[in-house]
């Protein structure tokens, strides 16, 4: 073997007779000198060796101890040479890039001492340091209930786990819930460090949260408003209470959102909570009808009512301010005749001729005429209607 110039060699590390190992020291009982050719010293009595004479010896070992034998050894240069090439490839070893999604966490002898930004880096090789480089910028998604898997095609498969989507209702019921949980790494320092070392599977951990904040969040409510109106103030609830209960563990995750995708009853009885899901819209619908058409109705009805009431009360107006001003003229009359009666006498008789003659045909009889007494006249407004209904021929022809 290249490791074995003498007689007798066993190992690596052995020559032959008394020379056992790479210093030529021997075993048990053997002569006790060191490394250096010299004895281990403790008492005094010895000298020193002389530097070149134990470079000499050095050189001669390490011809025996490397590949070769003593065939042109590589001497102390080279070996130092080997050395720093080796030494050289360690350290270029520390050097690492990190994406522009990810944040580089460096760590030296397992304490965090630096974190970094996209690009290049450095930190001490392994295993005096290391490096995580978690991605921060990608939004990553949680599902219970449901599990999806991407065939070699392209499809998406959705496989149904009940021991995770069956929950109990705050009424007693049972609900099939399958949701979705969006989340990401806390963009800063301490949530990603926290993210790192605080929770050993961060997955299991937001999947095992999300379904305790779920039943605690269902568990207080009715079936009926899951079922219907109250989704979105439960999605709000759940991840409020998933992110307190993360916040608590200090596991430096943020939760975007939760989406409930699937809210059923169990299959055993779906088909019943159909029929009665039919049955609360229909009477919703019918109820909505109604409601409708009671707003249509209603309005009318007391827009009529105030037509009635705003005439009785103008007719009302009318008849009090007619009744005034007959009683004001009454007084002016009778304040009149005071002062002249017989002039006012005159003039009332007048007045109630014309009012009683004034729509009536009239023939006037002259008592003093020397003929039959009649007095003829010319009728003015029969002419001027007569005039004025071939004009108004005339103009539409």
């Amino acid at each position: 073997m290249p490791w074995s110039n003498q007689s007798g060699g066993g190992g690596p590390w052995k020559g032959g007779g008394n020379n056992g190992g790479p210093w030529g020291s021997g075993g048990g009982g053997g002569n006790g000198n060191g490394p250096w050719g010299g004895g281990p010293n403790r008492g005094g009595g010895g000298t020193p060796p002389d530097l070149d004479e134990l470079l000499k010896r050095t050189q001669d070992r390490m011809k025996t101890v490397l590949p070769g034998g003593g065939g042109g050894g590589l001497g102390v240069l080279g070996v130092l040479i080997i050395i720093g090439v080796v030494v050289a490839g360690w350290l270029f070893t520390g050097f690492y890039t990190v994406d522009a999604r990810e944040r580089g966490v460096e760590l030296v002898l397992g304490e965090v001492k630096a974190l970094t930004a996209p690009g290049w880096n450095y930190n001490f090789p392994y295993p005096i340091g290391e490096v995580y480089k978690p991605e921060v910028e990608i939004q990553r998604e949680t599902t219970v209930g449901v599990e999806e898997r991407v065939s070699s095609t392209g499809q998406v498969r959705v496989t149904e786990k009940p021991e995770e989507s069956l929950m109990l209702t705050g009424d007693e019921n049972i609900v099939d819930v399958g949701f979705k949980v969006l989340w990401r790494i806390k963009n800063s320092d301490a949530g990603i460090t926290s993210y790192l070392f605080n929770v050993e599977d961060p997955d299991r951990t937001v999947k095992a949260v999300a379904e305790s904040a779920m039943r605690e969040v269902v568990g207080g409510s009715n079936i009926d408003a899951i079922l219907t109106e109250n989704r979105v103030s439960i999605q709000n609830d759940v991840a409020t209470l998933m992110q307190t209960t993360l916040d608590d563990y200090r596991a430096g995750i943020e939760i975007s959102e939760v989406q409930m995708q699937r809210v059923d009853p169990p299959a055993q009885v779906i088909d019943a909570f159909r029929d009665v899901q039919a049955a609360r819209a229909d009477q919703e619908r019918i109820r909505n009808e109604a409601q409708a058409y009671a707003n249509q109705v209603v309005p009318e009805a007391r827009g009529a009512a105030a037509q009635v009431l705003e005439r009785a009360n103008a007719y009302k107006e009318q008849s009090i301010a007619e009744a005034t001003g007959q009683s004001q003229r009454f007084t002016k009359i009778y304040e009149e005749y005071k002062n002249a009666p017989d002039v006012t006498r005159e003039r009332l008789y007048l007045e109630t001729l014309e009012k009683v003659l004034g729509s009536n045909n009239k023939i006037i009889i002259d008592s003093e005429s020397s003929g039959s007494g009649v007095l003829p006249f010319l009728p003015l407004n029969d002419l001027n209607g007569r005039s004025s209904a071939p004009a108004a021929r005339t103009g539409g022809n």
